[in-house]
């Protein structure tokens, strides 16, 4: 039987996945009317793009709320959604988009490849043409030092 640690590990990698996938083929997609508010820089400290940021915290609520009785796999799936939609707002709204200007750009290791790949994700503000979608996980290219 899995343990509770496995658990969390799984909600977090599912997450990195099932996000990459809604990102490529919904946020570019059908839902780019809403996404779209990310790649334009608009005034003000929300944009429409936040949204899905409750709906994936909806999902990690529900599934404790239905799995704290029996501490059972719900719980601590949930508990990995959470730790990853934390860890998605440090490194994507604080570190790379500067939301909340606390850190600096990070120049060398794992933290610049990821800041790479998200430039070179934003680097057109239209919904085709995009590369890198996403955020722990990207290509090794992004990884080479630029010499």
């Amino acid at each position: 039987m899995m343990s509770a640690i496995g658990f969390t590990l799984v909600g977090f990698a599912l997450m990195e996945f099932a996000g990459w996938f809604i990102h490529k083929y919904l946020m570019h997609g059908p839902l780019w009317g809403i996404h779209k508010t990310h790649h334009q820089h608009t005034e003000g400290p929300f944009e429409w793009n936040d949204l899905f940021s409750l709906l994936f915290g909806s999902v990690a609520v529900l599934l404790i709320f239905l799995g704290v009785a029996e501490f059972d796999y719900r719980f601590w799936l949930g508990i990995g959604i959470s730790l990853y939609g934390m860890s998605y707002f440090f490194l994507h709204d604080m570190l790379i988009h500067r939301r909340v200007k606390w850190f600096k750009r990070p120049k060398k290791g794992y933290l610049a490849g990821i800041f790479k790949a998200h430039q070179a994700h934003h680097a057109t503000n239209k919904r085709d043409g995009s590369v890198s979608f996403g955020l722990f996980v990207v290509p090794k290219r992004y990884f080479k030092r630029s010499e």
